[in-house]
């Protein structure tokens, strides 16, 4: 069993702005929890219990999350990248495999499968994948081994969507040139040019990207994770909640309507104000 696990948490977010302008896109509100901490749960599901998360943009919000549990933070002064921001926590990193986890996508896909087969496998990587959607730029044959990723080895195109999510042997990190700001991908290929890049295919469960304020939006409307009032909002006489989220301590006006929007913890909405396709903060 995978028993430790890192949260990457240091993005801009710069798609989901101006949200991200306020909180870090893994400490953005997903019902009336961070992204982050779903990622944590997900993650704790799957056995582990001690995480690393990176931070760059905001660091300030991240306090006081994770207070109870053995988790490590790792600032970033410098956005270090995907691949620089792993190889920041190395000496962290106990011996074995690592569960690596985006900390701005939502899933309920079996991380404990993923890590079964990782471990057996005795590849350095076992990527997260799924059939359907619109980035399948990830190259598999029949027997879980990858490709090529977006045809940069021109071996193949792409057939699976990269969850985000992935299992690596601590030696992995032998690879890595210190302190680089520099992305994962070459070294994904590096494995894949030698046949040894593995992948699971986890297509029962939700996976949600959520990349933009759209799909942002869309995820409130379809996943029913919570109830969508938080029992600690202040809803005025005559309000209509309609197909929305209202967050904690949030207080929606007398005789006002929220329609298919989301409205963030603490938030305030006006008597008799109409609000709809909107997030309020």
């Amino acid at each position: 069993m995978i028993t430790q696990a890192f949260i990457l948490g240091a993005g801009l977010g710069t798609r989901l702005r101006p949200l991200t302008d306020i909180l870090p896109k893994p400490m953005v509100p997903l019902f009336h929890k961070p992204l982050a901490e779903w990622a944590l749960e997900a993650c704790e599901a799957a056995g582990c219990q001690r995480f690393a998360i990176n931070t760059h943009h905001l660091p300030e919000k991240w306090e006081g999350f994770g207070r109870g549990r053995d988790v490590s933070f790792f600032h970033e002064p410098v956005l270090l990248e995907t691949g620089g921001g792993i190889k920041n926590i190395e000496e962290w990193v106990e011996e074995g495999s690592l569960l690596v986890h985006n900390g701005d996508i939502f899933s309920t896909l079996d991380l404990r499968k993923l890590s079964a087969i990782h471990e057996a496998s005795g590849d350095e990587v076992t990527l997260a994948l799924r059939s359907e959607g619109v980035a399948r730029h990830i190259a598999l044959d029949g027997s879980r081994r990858v490709l090529d990723i977006r045809g940069m080895l021109g071996k193949a195109l792409g057939t699976h969507v990269f969850s985000g999510i992935y299992c690596m042997r601590k030696k992995f990190l032998k690879r890595f040139p210190e302190l680089e700001k520099i992305s994962v991908i070459p070294f994904f290929l590096e494995l894949a040019k030698e046949g040894g890049l593995g992948a699971v295919v986890l297509d029962e469960g939700v996976w949600v990207d959520l990349g933009d304020v759209e799909s942002y939006l869309k995820a409130h409307r379809e996943l029913a994770l919570q109830e969508p009032v938080h029992p600690q909002a202040l809803i005025g006489e005559g309000a209509v909640i309609e197909q929305s989220l209202v967050g904690k301590g949030a207080v929606i006006g007398s005789n006002s309507r929220v329609v298919d929007s989301v409205v963030w913890p603490g938030a305030v909405l006006g008597e008799g104000e109409l609000i709809r396709m909107r997030v309020l903060t």
